[in-house]
């Protein structure tokens, strides 16, 4: 299965960025074969819906889940339809999440915000 993070610059050890929609990249964790790649968020610099678009992206790259700080109805209806599976990050690294991943101690993802609609803002 692969996993998918949210993060600020192209390594594991960066934190789990804050914003899902507006993330500069995703962190695509291979977790059988331990390879990864960075997905740049073609969504990041949209006015709006940049939640909705990033978590199309994230659905096209084959993920099966998801970690991250938070994220909006709108792109968990979008990750649920795909089914990918959404958890709630940690503090510490993308890779610190993926050895919690990997040990089951990471949550469910339970509460999703409304969105931030006027455009621009962290969605």
């Amino acid at each position: 299965m692969k996993l998918i993070i949210p993060v600020e610059t192209r390594t594991l050890d960066a934190s789990v960025c804050p914003s899902f929609g507006r993330t500069p990249f995703f962190a695509l964790y291979d977790l059988e074969t331990g390879g990864h790649e960075f997905l740049p968020n073609s969504a990041a610099e949209s006015q709006g819906g940049a939640g909705i678009r990033a978590a199309q992206l994230i659905a096209d790259s084959g993920a099966g889940a998801v970690v991250t700080c938070r994220c909006g109805e709108n792109a968990a209806k979008v990750l649920n339809a795909a089914d990918i599976k959404i958890f709630k990050a940690q503090d510490g690294s993308a890779r610190e999440n993926i050895e919690k991943f990997q040990k089951g101690t990471l949550a469910v993802l339970t509460h999703f915000h409304a969105g931030f609609h006027s455009g621009g803002a962290q969605s």
